[in-house]
């Protein structure tokens, strides 16, 4: 099974009632309760897993760690998860302190406000990307605005959105006619359009690349966005490191990603293979903050 079809084949786990619940609980109990409280729902979900799931993510954290995963490093994965969605409920309702952001690469983003250059942010499903919008002062000094698919939107986004109604308001859902339009509008004001490059809805087109030393397929979607936005092009990673510690890291990728009609596939390919390869470094450097939990490299049958 392609690695599209398997995160699409992926149930949602929870549901809207329990994750209201328990929101109601974190913001009512405070963040040291309901942080104690991830101890066993990691454990639970840990166990109720999907053997596959489970089996794919072993597979994706001994490939990152260099050595086969244990329990463990299983728990860590998924608990790690499990702080990133918990501190999201306290960062969309301005319920910054405590909190310790360290901002590397944050000069990126204001010289380019400060020319009044928008700029596109090439991220990945690590750790909390949302801290960028979220953290007030220490977050980017510019309008941010997020490209993705809302048609999988599940429970977990529509809670998020009702806790801060501007962050329905910051997305730019892909698909409709008006995306692109949006999109150029907020670069022209100087802003931050922000992608996640490595998952793919059904549909979209797929591309052989090399990751963490193994062959995958990565969308060419988000790529071919970026070239058609023809802005500057930067990394953003939001990582975990710790309970409410966060690094959010901004560095150069390119002037402005070039796919020239006579080898566009080359160049896609070859765009793709640096994403890749530097995901792949920052997954090794923080491999429990890679949060793909579904067949990634098609290794399923």
């Amino acid at each position: 099974m392609s690695g599209t079809a398997a995160w699409a084949a992926t149930p949602e786990r929870g549901n809207a009632a329990v994750l209201r619940l328990m929101t109601r609980i974190a913001l009512g109990l405070g963040w040291p309760v309901a942080h104690a409280l991830l101890h066993p729902i990691t454990l639970f979900f840990l166990a109720t897993s999907p053997a596959a799931q489970k089996r794919t993510a072993r597979r994706y954290l001994g490939r990152a760690l260099g050595r086969p995963a244990g329990w463990r490093d299983l728990w860590r994965l998924y608990f790690c998860f499990a702080s990133t969605m918990l501190d999201r409920v306290f960062l969309l309702t301005g319920r910054t302190r405590g909190y310790h952001v360290q901002v590397e690469g944050l000069e990126i983003l204001r010289d380019a406000a400060a020319r009044g250059q928008g700029m596109v942010v090439l991220g990945a499903h690590m750790g909390s990307f949302e801290a960028l919008r979220a953290v007030g002062g220490a977050g980017a000094p510019v309008e941010v605005r997020m490209m993705m698919h809302t048609a999988n939107a599940g429970a977990a986004d529509a809670l998020f959105d009702s806790l801060d109604p501007t962050r329905a308001a910051a997305v730019i859902p892909l698909g409709r006619p008006s995306a692109m339009l949006a999109a150029r509008e907020a670069l022209e004001r100087g802003g931050v359009v922000g992608i996640l490059a490595d998952r793919a809805v059904s549909g979209d087109r797929m591309l052989p690349a090399e990751f963490l030393g193994a062959p995958a397929t990565l969308p060419g979607g988000p790529m071919t966005l970026a070239a058609i936005l023809r802005a500057p092009v930067v990394l953003g990673f939001g990582l975990w490191l710790g309970p409410r510690r966060y690094l959010l890291r901004f560095e150069p990728f390119a002037e402005a990603i070039d796919l020239p009609r006579d080898r566009r596939e080359a160049a896609l390919r070859e765009w793709l293979g640096r994403y890749a390869e530097r995901v792949g470094e920052m997954c090794r450097a923080h491999p429990y903050n890679w949060f793909n939990f579904y067949d990634f490299w098609g290794e399923e049958p």
